[in-house]
């Protein structure tokens, strides 16, 4: 199975249309299958009075400044995303964004869009659900800082207000930037998949790229990670976000797992082993010289590669045999030179 693999850029483009045009490019030349950044209107999602999050003041620098000034500067207008997904397309990347709100959930319908994504924050907003359950499109919802009982009335609401269940994913998600290993409680994913009969898959804010790698052993369908040209840059995700080229060892290590967990289950040799076995395998020698008709005891005989001759699990039954010819010493038994 492939791993649909999300390169998150989010608001790392610090509101300038020239670094989200790198970042595209950084999510294309890493192999990506999306680039995804945010759809909001900072008077829709938050009050001008709304603090900030801790990680946010802290990777900001910034505790003067409120999260609605914070967001009001990260926006994207109109003309943003239009020239921003041409441009990706053009890089031969897709395209999309997490919309925030009503208005952006419709407006990135009508422009285009061909997958949905429900940030972890918006997994109890009704009219919200309600409307992207309405779009008919793929959806991927997020479930940071969610319990059972909140993911199973999203996905009932979602269902309820049309959303096909095959064109859902769950993505099991940590919403602190950056997730302390010890919260990542990974085997949650599949214990959703368990519970809802979902897709499954895994959103990343953890530092490096270990623990998406491991999601997709577990059985990951989606990846999403937040990524940056620069992690000093200023900006509340660059911390937690990995730079192009661990975005591409992180592609890279995925589709390798991907390879690995990909064969039939079967222990058995493989292609590319099956020459290995004469050279890696012993088979049973003779330590000094046997004159024709001398018995074969077990101080006469060693275990030595290559493995091409008698096993040595056939060690018990040569012994006590005689040999029909003159045998050097180092010489690699075969059934002929063992009387019957």
């Amino acid at each position: 199975m492939r791993t649909l693999i999300i390169a998150e850029a989010g608001v790392n483009h610090n509101g300038d249309i020239e670094i989200a045009k790198q970042l595209i490019v950084s999510a294309a030349d890493a192999g990506a299958d999306y680039v995804k950044f945010q759809t909001f209107k900072a008077e829709k999602i938050v009050s001008y009075k709304a603090k900030k999050a801790d990680y946010q003041s802290l990777n900001l620098n910034d505790d003067q400044i409120s999260q609605y000034e914070m967001l009001k500067r990260l926006e994207l207008s109109h003309s943003d995303h239009i020239e921003l997904k041409g441009y990706a397309e053009k890089q031969g990347i897709k395209f999309t964004s997490s919309p925030f709100d009503v208005e952006s959930i419709n407006y990135l319908q009508n422009i285009g869009i061909d997958l949905f994504k429900c940030p972890s924050g918006e997994i109890t907003n009704y009219p919200y659900l309600k409307a992207l359950a309405q779009t008919g499109s793929k959806l991927i919802l997020s479930t940071g800082m969610a319990n059972y009982g909140e993911i199973e009335s999203a996905i009932q609401l979602l269902i309820e207000h049309g959303l096909k269940k095959e064109n859902l994913t769950v993505l099991h998600c940590n919403t602190q930037y950056p997730t302390p290993m010890e919260d990542v409680n990974l085997h949650a994913m599949n214990s959703i998949k368990a519970a809802f009969d979902v897709n499954v898959g895994y959103s990343d804010h953890t530092l490096g790229i270990e623990v998406p790698t491991a999601a997709v052993a577990l059985g990951a369908s989606v990846i999403e990670k937040h990524f940056t040209l620069d992690r000093t840059m200023e900006g509340p995700d660059h911390v937690a976000s990995l730079e192009p080229n661990e975005l591409k060892d992180m592609v890279r290590a995925i589709r390798n797992i991907e390879k690995a967990t990909s064969g039939s289950g079967i222990k058995e040799v493989s292609p590319s082993e099956i020459k290995n076995k004469q050279i890696a395998r012993k088979s049973i020698h003779i330590i000094k010289p046997l004159k024709k008709g001398e018995e074969i005891i077990e101080s006469n005989l060693i275990s030595l590669r290559p493995g091409d001759g008698i096993s040595p699990m056939e060690w018990e039954r040569i012994l006590g045999k005689k040999v029909t010819t003159d045998l050097e010493a180092n010489h690699m038994l075969d059934w002929r030179d063992i009387s019957n």
